[in-house]
């Protein structure tokens, strides 16, 4: 894993309220615990992360960003390679008042008002005038975002830690808990039974989220399904489609329409 400082730049201001400062960071990329004096809402276009703070963590794909609130120390590590777009938010102008983070759907919208903010950031000196014309637009889109996470938290126990990471690096593992357990040195009864104290779910549970949130990012990408299906160990695309429709109620395909026609 390769260290990053924070994403460099200034910070927002009550005339312009809205900043952003992109970069490309390859996988592995880690941006270490940090806590600002405006809020942000993290987010990558192209490629997943996994955003950790206040004792909590979250996979985040291209179709999701978290916002986090001013003062809240937080930490990025990058799962794909991807551009990191961090928007900063002026702490007097939190679309989320009393919540400290929150995962949110990245409409067309949003996305695009986001990609001209970048654009713009490019030009010296910067439109101020357009830069904080979108800032606005930015901030009423982002208020109405409606917050649809893919829940995966993380553990804090060791034991779980390096289980964890494994599933998150290699989600095509089909090894049962009972063999984690003699790898790990610890029971399958000690396994499950943290699973369920520290994430809130069993085994099976939380490893289909992490495929979820693969999924989720292979989709975006325009990945065609069964292959999505033979990169997340399913033995075929029904597999797959049924998994995800049990969770989100409809098929794939039929799901990421939908969220195009929303936005």
């Amino acid at each position: 894993m390769h260290s990053y400082p924070p994403t460099p730049g200034p910070g927002p201001t009550p005339e312009c309220p809205v900043g952003l400062s992109a970069r490309d960071l390859p996988a592995d990329a880690n941006v270490g615990a940090h806590s600002h004096d405006w809020g942000q809402l993290t987010y990558a276009a192209n490629g997943m992360m996994r955003v950790s703070a206040e004792g909590s963590s979250w996979i985040v794909p291209p179709q999701r960003a978290i916002w986090i609130a001013p003062q809240v120390e937080h930490e990025v590590t990058m799962l794909e390679a991807a551009r990191l777009s961090p928007l900063r938010v002026h702490a007097s102008r939190d679309p989320f008042p009393g919540e400290s983070c929150r995962v949110v759907e990245v409409s067309s919208l949003l996305r695009e008002l986001i990609a001209a903010l970048i654009a713009g950031a490019d030009v010296q000196p910067p439109p101020a005038r357009r830069t904080a014309l979108l800032g606005e637009l930015i901030l009423d889109e982002l208020a109405r975002a409606p917050s649809r996470p893919i829940r995966v938290p993380l553990p804090r126990d060791k034991r779980l830690k390096a289980l964890c990471a494994a599933l998150i690096a290699a989600p095509d593992d089909t090894q049962t808990l009972a063999q984690w357990a003699q790898a790990s040195g610890a029971s399958e009864r000690t396994l499950a039974r943290l699973f369920d104290k520290e994430l809130g779910m069993s085994f099976g549970q939380w490893r289909q989220q992490v495929r979820l949130a693969h999924g989720a990012s292979l989709i975006a990408r325009g990945v065609p399904l069964w292959q999505v299906a033979e990169q997340l160990g399913y033995a075929s695309q029904s597999a797959f489609t049924a998994m995800f429709r049990k969770s989100f109620g409809s098929t794939p395909s039929a799901f990421f329409a939908d969220e195009q026609r929303r936005n």
